[in-house]
Parts: structure tokens; sequence; C-alpha cells
């Protein structure tokens, strides 16, 4: 085979880290800018590509968003945390910087070393890189643990949740509270989305359990999943836990904030 036919895979790496690095120097001007010819800066966009093939794109710099950028239902969970707090999946830090400047002892925990390095740059004081079950290996306790920008996502399905949670009661203080942003993916119509909910109920897993792969510029992740789910669905999850689902917002529809409150 003639080698100058070939289109080399992309290779597997940090994507959200190489993404953020890219759309904190477009938004500051900063480091390195990507450029698409000449000297215009082109945008960052994450790719999600699902297993079915369906392709969506998304602007990274939603995740350096300041606060007058934000959606009403985030302002409404930082205003739920209390003590000490844990941001799950902190990506470019915009909540955990929120909460630090208004006096908050926050950590920001993250799997990707490029996301952390830009938490660390735009001055978040304390990051940890590491998984969740990682960390709870570390000892620290917290009274609040964030999940936002859709990071209700991380329980994947019923192969991980409790495992996750549990994760998360180990490094629960006393009557610690879980917030996550999730979204009801049922109230779509687009035959795309509830073609895919029916493939997945037929193999046994929730409807919309996403299996997906990030993609940018000549990187990719690996295969994950990331749950999209419906408050009953979530109440399932957690039941047999250590966490008792207490409150449900839901006044953004269809997106939602869960509370979850620590038993014993």
């Amino acid at each position: 085979m003639d080698n100058e036919h070939i289109v080399p895979r992309p290779r597997v790496g940090d994507v959200f880290g190489e993404m953020l690095r890219d759309a904190y120097a477009i938004r500051t001007g900063v480091g390195r800018r990507p450029l698409a010819g000449g000297r215009v800066p082109r945008p960052v966009i994450e790719i999600i590509e699902r297993e079915d093939g369906l392709i969506n794109g998304a602007p990274a710099d939603q995740y350096l968003a300041e606060p007058a950028e934000w959606q009403p239902h985030d302002h409404r969970a930082i205003a739920l945390a209390r003590g000490r707090v844990l941001d799950i999946g902190t990506g470019g830090g915009r909540i955990a910087l929120a909460l630090q400047e208004s006096g908050v002892d926050v950590t920001g925990l993250d799997v990707s070393p490029g996301a952390i390095a830009v938490c660390r740059r735009r001055g978040v004081r304390d990051t940890v890189l590491a998984t969740v079950d990682e960390h709870a290996r570390d000892g620290r306790r917290y009274d609040t643990f964030l999940m936002l920008g859709n990071n209700l996502g991380l329980l994947e399905g019923h192969h991980r949740a409790a495992g996750f949670l549990a994760a998360l009661a180990e490094m629960a203080a006393p009557g610690a509270r879980l917030i996550a942003h999730g979204t009801d993916p049922y109230g779509t119509t687009d035959p795309v989305h509830v073609g895919y909910h029916e493939l997945n109920r037929s193999r046994g897993r929730l409807g919309g359990q996403l299996r997906l792969r990030l993609r940018y510029r000549e990187i990719t992740t690996d295969w994950f999943d990331y749950l999209v789910c419906s408050v009953e669905e979530l109440r399932g999850l957690v039941e047999g836990t250590r966490w008792r689902l207490t409150d449900v917002d839901d006044a953004d529809r269809p997106y939602y904030l869960a509370t979850l409150t620590l038993d014993g």
C-alpha cells in the first residue's frame, strides 16, 4: 500500500486539557493560540462523538465562563455550598474560582493534567489531579461535593454509580451534601436520540447512558460512559447507598439540581 495515502488515526491524549489550554489562550491572549491561517484565532470546539456515529460540538470557552455568563442553576447550586467543598470535574476552575473568591475553602478535582494546569494558572489555590477513588484514599474530608456542568454524568450507569457514591461517602464529613447538575434526556422527540434510548434499553443500559469519546485537533480520548438520566432513574441509582435524594430543583427543566444527603 502506498504510505502517502494512509490517514493516521487520532492518538489518545489529554483532549480536555489541550482544549482548555487553547481556549484560555484565546480568552486572555496569554499563551499559544491555535490559528486557522493568518493571525485570527480559530474557535476552540469540543467535538463529542457518540458510539452510534452522532457528532456534536460545543464551544470550549464555556468551561472558563465568568459568573455573569453562567446559567441560573449554577448560581443556585453554589449558594447551597457550605463548609469545605470539593468541586468534582473542576475543568477550567470556574466554580472553584468563584467560591474561592467568596472565601469558601474549596478544592478543585480533575483527572486532566491540562485542566489542572489551567486552573492553577487562573489562580485556583487548591487542586488535586486524581480520580474520586484515588482522592478518597488521601484522608481529606468535605462538607459539600459539587458536580456541576452536567457532571452528574460521572455516575456513568448502574455499573459505576454505587462505587462512585461510596468513594464520596469515604470523604464525607457527617451530614455532607452532594449537589449535582443533571439533564432529563427524555423530553426529546428527535428520532436520532429516541432511537438511541431504545437501543440502550435493549442492551440493558439506561436510556441516556451515553458511550462517548471526545476529539480535539489530532487527539482523542478512549471511549467512556457518561450518564444523562431522569430524576427517577437517579433515585434508583442512589437506592442502597449511603446517600438519600433529599431535594430536586427543576426550575430550569430539562436541567435539574439534585441534592443528596449523607445518611448517618
